[in-house]
């Protein structure tokens, strides 16, 4: 996953995979989703990032799987 933030644009966008775009999806007028030729999510675009979301904090968790027997 690559994030990246476009500070002249106030542009944020989270690139989940490198497959080719073959549609874009708009959640609002400001949020797009990109996906590949079978529908999977390969990036989403959010402008005015910084008036919706909190782009100043970043966190990454992996949570362990638990063990099931």
């Amino acid at each position: 996953m690559i994030i990246k933030y476009f500070k002249d644009t106030d542009t944020l966008l989270l690139i989940f995979s490198h497959k080719e775009i073959k549609e874009t999806k708009d959640v609002d007028e400001n949020t797009l989703l990109e996906l590949d030729e079978k529908g999977n999510l390969v990036s989403m675009t959010i402008e005015h990032a910084k008036t919706r979301i909190n782009i100043n904090e970043l966190t990454f968790e992996q949570i362990p799987a638990e063990n099931v027997q």
